[in-house]
Formats: structure tokens, C-alpha cells, sequence
């Protein structure tokens, strides 16, 4: 009887009428089927603009499932450049650092607490000029993938400008202003009190060794001249 059908393979004889009710009970089962595939679907979103982090700092890059659902058992995977480029990964239940890179070993932390709902965070300490650029966040069940990118943006607020003298120079004195810890490149100028640019005798600006920038600018203000700077 085809209404006992349901939950339960059904037997047929030869010679039945089973040859009409079998491709109805193939297809329902494929239907149920690509049902449940399509149900277990979602999408990944991440910050929708630049996240900005200072050097030295830290930053936190939101990452969340769409619709809601619970990704414990799930990968989560974040990465740079492809997917081998692990800045860190999560799978079977728990954090895994065999194949982090190095550049990111000890810096990074998955922020699980909302994890039910399929939301994680990733935590980057210590952040280097270096850090800059696109991060992707992958989730992956048994049966879909979905991914989001996000770009983080670095900012070095550099130190406050240093002036000294540092003797005579083209018939005049050369005083020079100095700053450190900027990123990215920074402009240095001079000004006279009416906010009007000055040239400048000299200009230096180098890279150290944290990827933070180093500005060196010097001025040679003479006896006729009479100018504040």
C-alpha cells in the first residue's frame, strides 16, 4: 500500500503495480535530500569597511554565519593570501597551530564566546606594519563553504616633533625637527607664524626596524630672515 510508504523502504513483488510507485518514492527521497543541502546553507559576513589598529596595538576583526546558526562543529579558518597562509584555524572543536604562520605565532586569538550563534572574532596583538592587507574568515560544514574578506588598515601615531640646533649652515642656523614611529609615511613641513610654507635645506625619512617610519627635516633660518618657525 503506498501510504505505508513513509519512514520505510517499501518491499514490491514482480508483477506489481510497485514499477509506477518507485521513481515517486526515488524522487521524494531526492528531494528531501537536496532539501536538507539546501537548508544547511548560509553566508559569511564580515566589517562591511576598513578596520583601523594602531601599531603596537591590538585589532579585532568580526566575522559571523547568515542566518544564525551553531559553527562549534564547524571549521573556521582565517587567512591572508590563500588558504595555506593560515593566521589561524579552528577545527574538530578546538584551536589548531600546527600550520599558522610564523609571523602570527603567539598574536592571535578566536573569540568563541558567541560561537552558537556563528559569530567569531579574530584578535591580532601586537599589531606591525606588516599586518596590513586582506584577511578572509572561512566557514566550512560537512556539506558548504562560504567566505567573507576584510581589510585591515594600519596607523603608527608617531611621536611629537623633536627641534634642536645643530650649529651654522649656509650663512645661518640650521635647526632640525625629528619625529619617530609613524605609519604610514608621514609629510613633514615647516611654517612660518602665518602658516605660510618655508623651504626646507634638507629631508630625511627611513624605515625602521618594526616597518615604522622615521622623519628627519631641517631648515637654516639666517639674520635677515627675522622668521619664527
Amino acid at each position: 500500500d503506498p501510504a505505508t510508504m513513509t519512514g520505510k523502504v517499501p518491499s514490491f513483488s514482480p508483477g506489481s503495480t510497485a514499477s509506477s510507485a518507485l521513481p515517486s518514492y526515488v524522487a521524494l527521497c531526492l528531494a528531501l535530500q537536496v532539501h536538507r543541502l539546501v537548508s544547511a546553507q548560509f553566508a559569511v559576513t564580515g566589517p562591511d569597511r576598513p578596520t583601523t589598529a594602531f601599531a603596537g596595538g591590538e585589532a579585532v576583526l568580526p566575522c559571523h554565519l547568515s542566518p544564525r546558526m551553531n559553527a562549534q562543529t564547524m571549521e573556521v579558518r582565517w587567512f591572508r593570501f590563500d588558504h595555506s597562509a593560515v593566521v589561524h584555524l579552528y577545527h574538530d572543536g578546538q584551536d589548531q597551530y600546527e600550520n599558522q604562520m610564523s609571523d602570527y605565532q603567539g598574536r592571535t586569538a578566536l573569540l568563541k564566546d558567541d560561537i552558537a550563534n556563528g559569530s567569531v572574532s579574530l584578535r591580532i596583538r601586537d599589531i606591525r606594519p606588516s599586518d596590513e592587507g586582506q584577511y578572509t574568515c572561512l566557514f566550512q560544514s560537512l556539506t558548504f563553504f562560504q567566505e567573507a574578506s576584510m581589510l585591515l588598515q594600519v596607523a603608527g601615531l608617531g611621536s611629537g616633533p623633536d627641534i634642536s640646533v645643530e650649529g651654522h649652515q649656509d650663512g645661518g642656523i640650521k635647526v632640525v625637527c625629528r619625529s619617530s614611529g609613524w605609519y604610514p609615511q608621514p609629510k613633514a613641513q615647516w611654517k612660518d607664524l602665518r602658516g605660510q610654507l618655508l623651504p626646507s635645506a634638507s629631508e630625511k625619512i627611513s624605515q625602521e626596524a618594526n616597518g615604522l617610519f622615521q622623519t628627519e627635516i631641517a631648515i637654516v633660518i639666517t639674520e635677515e630672515s627675522n622668521q619664527k618657525v
